[in-house]
């Protein structure tokens, strides 16, 4: 196995790469509709320059307010436990600002007192400056065209609703906005936090005090969560991603999945989450944390109102001020949108609605105990691998708490992988021992076809496959098995370090704090001579792993025929290229393959030594050509090639006695 470790790495990063491309779903530009894509729009004229419009006569009364103004600051829960919001609101569109969680903080190695500061609690919602000078925001409700005629001139999401804070004897509760644009219909949004749970509940009432009357469903469109930050700016890593599932009811395995993440095109604005209705839920995510809304119905039989969902990218003019250069990459962010068809009351009466928000961590736990649905944004995280990425994770669970030590665990893990294979790895090793020696052997006699039948290179090439074919020198394609079982553990590993929360921040030893990110032992910020890479931190973690595989590869034995040997150099700069690739990825990679190197190493010159491998040539006869699943493949090629040979001789002499024939023709004649 350790022979071909390079190779290894090259086909599991190529079938990694491969993955991560040809999964996304490809982004098609679609223009904005029904206002999806307020976020995203490109015009430059804020809105007091746009043309003055004659409203209609108010129907019933006017509940507006006259000027925009923020609740700041409010926390709910207490200190760090679980359920601990910073939230701050504006009565401007009756939306969420900005969001932190304090249970969890941006950074790791605070002291109590760093901890209890909310400035340094996690970012879940954060306002974003556009091209018009606004801002921004979550659970904005808007109206389609089947709702327009409620506005009275005004978006609900640019109306100054009413606002006021709803207090208990321990604090703050929530939030309640009120609107009455007197088109009729008088609109309610009220946002609690639930002390002990990472949610929150918005409940949506709707009053016709106007005597509105018409058709009773009406579609609108909320916005529930917008410009989740990105934790890593790395590509490794992954982005901000507007989600949505569904239908609401079914059972998890039966639901559908969609998925949009943030593009640097300018040109894809908007385009729906292709997930059926009823909705089970939607919203955006990042690398560790997600907001996402669902419906929480009264009864099971009442009508769910979430019939579908867009995302839309949401521009940051802040960045763009800072960073001219890179205006094209100003779509940093994304919204998830979520159409919903409400009923309007019968005059007089009233209608309430109501949507529960998780707002917080993806810990498998906490985040599948909030929805048992939630398990599909983690199934996707993971990718392709994601059965063997959940048995990973499982098993460093395991060793967790056993070892009190996720880097510790890898470890162990790593070396648990390695035994288990051990076996499979011996077997190839005898046989590639055998083959090696058997080459050797057989070499001269190539040497000799080589140079006898130098001006016929297809006899050569003839004489050559009979030689091997009586000598049975045929390469044991059958041991590669091990190699390729690792593929899919590689690649399941990156994904789980990508994406498993218990990583983050998780310590291993010295200046290695967060596993889930490079060790970053030094801050550099210096710029490599020639191609221009700004090389930020000095990840130490990357630059072993290359002196081991380096060493690793320089204790293999020399092959013994020439195509091997051509392969062993091609690969020798494979360890460099890999630990380019790798230099910004995962502290936990790096110590994962840092260990199998480690490990093979320690088999090079230990195990092998004390437990020498049986080269001993077996006769012909009775050698299996390959092992493993390979050996009955390798032995029906062998058998064709003979009969192939077999019918060019046929036909070679064949074409000998025509041309004799031919000869004596011609002589009688």
């Amino acid at each position: 196995m350790e022979k071909r470790l390079p190779l290894f790495l090259l086909l599991s990063f190529a079938v990694l790469m491969g993955w991560m491309l040809f999964t996304q779903e490809p982004l098609k530009p679609r223009p904005a509709q029904d206002g999806a894509a307020v976020n995203a729009t490109t015009s430059d004229s804020p809105a007091d320059q746009q043309p003055a419009v004659e409203l209609p006569p108010a129907i019933g009364e006017v509940r507006v307010e006259t000027e925009e103004r923020e609740t700041g600051e409010l926390i709910f829960g207490a200190g760090s436990e679980i359920g601990t919001y910073l939230a701050r609101f504006s009565n401007r569109g009756a939306r969420i600002v900005e969001l932190r969680l304090g249970d969890y903080v941006g950074r790791e190695g605070l002291d109590k007192d760093e901890w209890a500061n909310p400035e340094n609690w996690v970012q879940l919602l954060q306002p974003i400056d556009q091209r018009d000078g606004s801002q921004t925001g979550s659970m904005i409700l808007r109206t389609s065209e089947s709702s327009k005629d409620l506005e009275r001139g005004t978006g609900f999401d640019e109306a100054l609703w009413t606002m006021k804070v709803l207090e208990d004897s321990n604090g703050p509760r929530g939030v309640e906005f009120e609107l009455a644009p007197g088109s009729g219909i008088r609109f309610v949004k009220r946002f609690l936090f639930e002390p002990g749970t990472r949610r929150f509940v918005m409940e949506l009432e709707l009053h016709n005090d106007g005597g509105v009357t018409g058709s009773p469903i009406r579609e609108f469109i909320l916005t529930p969560a917008s410009s989740v930050p990105r934790e890593v700016e790395d590509t490794f890593y992954l982005g901000p991603q507007a989600v949505a599932a569904g239908p609401l009811g079914a059972k998890v395995n039966e639901m559908t999945f969609a998925y949009k993440e943030r593009s640097e095109s300018a040109k894809d604005l908007s385009d729906p989450l292709t997930a059926p209705p009823p909705l089970a839920f939607a919203g955006v995510h990042s690398k560790y944390f997600a907001v996402v809304m669902r419906e929480r119905l009264a009864k099971p039989t009442d009508r769910p109102t979430m019939i579908g969902a867009t995302y839309a990218r949401v521009y940051d003019a802040a960045f763009v001020a800072e960073n001219p250069t890179e205006a094209r990459n100003g779509l940093k962010y994304i919204d998830a949108d979520v159409y919903l068809e409400l009923r309007l009351p019968e005059p007089g009466q009233s209608q309430k609605y109501t949507y529960e928000v998780y707002a917080g961590p993806k810990e498998h736990d906490s985040f599948l105990a909030a929805d048992p649905a939630h398990d599909l944004i983690v199934e996707e995280d993971l990718g392709m691998m994601s059965g063997i990425g959940n048995v990973l994770v499982w098993i460093l669970s395991l060793l967790h708490r056993v070892t009190g030590n996720w880097g510790t665990s890898i470890i162990v893990l790593t070396l648990f992988i390695r035994i288990l294979l051990f076996p499979l790895n011996r077997r190839f090793q005898t046989s590639m021992a055998r083959y090696q020696k058997k080459m050797k052997r057989v070499q001269p006699k190539i040497a000799e076809l080589k140079e006898r039948y130098k001006d016929d290179a297809q006899k050569q090439r003839q004489e050559q496959a009979k030689l091997m074919q009586e000598e049975g020198a045929f390469p044991p394609l059958g041991g590669c098995l091990p190699m390729f079982m690792q593929i899919p553990i590689f690649i399941g590993l990156f994904s789980a370090l990508r994406t498993n929360f218990d990583l983050r921040q998780a310590p291993f030893y010295g200046w290695i704090t967060d596993l889930s990110q490079p060790d970053r032992l030094l801050t550099l910020d210096v710029v490599v001579p020639f191609i221009g890479y700004e090389l930020t931190y000095l990840n130490v973690l990357p630059i072993l792993m290359i002196v081991l595989w380096v060493a690793q590869q320089r204790g293999m034995p020399a092959p013994a025929d020439e195509q091997a040997a051509r392969m062993q150099k091609m690969m020798a700069f494979m360890p460099i290229v890999m630990g380019v690739f790798l230099y910004n990825y995962a502290a936990g990679l790096s110590l994962y393959m840092i260990t199998q190197s480690g490990l093979g190493i320690f088999e090079q010159k230990f195990i092998k030594k004390h437990w020498p491998i049986d080269d001993t040539e077996e006769e012909p006869k009775k050698e299996k050509r390959g092992c493993g699943p390979f050996s009955g493949f390798m032995e029906n090629i062998a058998e064709k090639q003979k009969e192939h040979l077999k019918r060019m001789e046929a036909v070679k002499k064949g074409q000998q006695h025509q041309k004799k024939g031919g000869s004596k023709k011609r002589k009688k004649r």
